[in-house]
């Protein structure tokens, strides 16, 4: 289970740099999107995501591919493929948040989400001001979504 909220945060006022951080390098194309199915290319690692509707709350199942698996797969995406640099930056109560900043046709998007232990907890959270306007009920944020515009 996926339990995360969205933020589009106001990048002049990160109380951080992102580039002190862990980055990666995320390329995504997506099979279908109703439902979810992903492919993702995560620095050397690669991956088929299934995940259920919803927006703050959904099923997410990830599944290894390989390199060749991957390449014959991106070659069937729909869309455009997302590419992104992710950087992962620990927040307090052992919460991480993962800000994306989109390259290509996307940039300059960036969106920031923070995945939650149960429902309580990302109901209860109170963002700071830098995370900006709150995007968590909003699909036109999701990745599979930004695929199709």
């Amino acid at each position: 289970m996926e339990i995360e909220r969205k933020f589009l945060p106001l990048m002049d006022q990160l109380p951080f740099c992102p580039e002190d951080y862990p980055c990666r390098q995320i390329e995504q194309g997506y099979l279908c999107t109703e439902p979810v199915v992903r492919i993702r290319k995560d620095n050397d690692d690669y991956f088929l995501t299934y995940k259920s509707k919803g927006l703050m709350v959904r099923e997410e199942y990830n599944l290894p591919l390989t390199a060749d698996s991957y390449a014959h797969l991106r070659a069937k995406a729909d869309g455009r493929i997302i590419t992104k640099k992710r950087y992962v930056i620990p927040l307090e109560n052992n919460l991480k948040l993962e800000l994306d900043i989109f390259e290509g046709d996307l940039a300059p998007l960036v969106i920031a989400e923070i995945e939650f232990p149960d429902e309580e907890t990302a109901c209860a959270y109170c963002p700071p001001e830098w995370l900006g306007k709150d995007v968590t009920h909003s699909s036109l944020y999701h990745n599979s979504t930004l695929s199709r515009s």
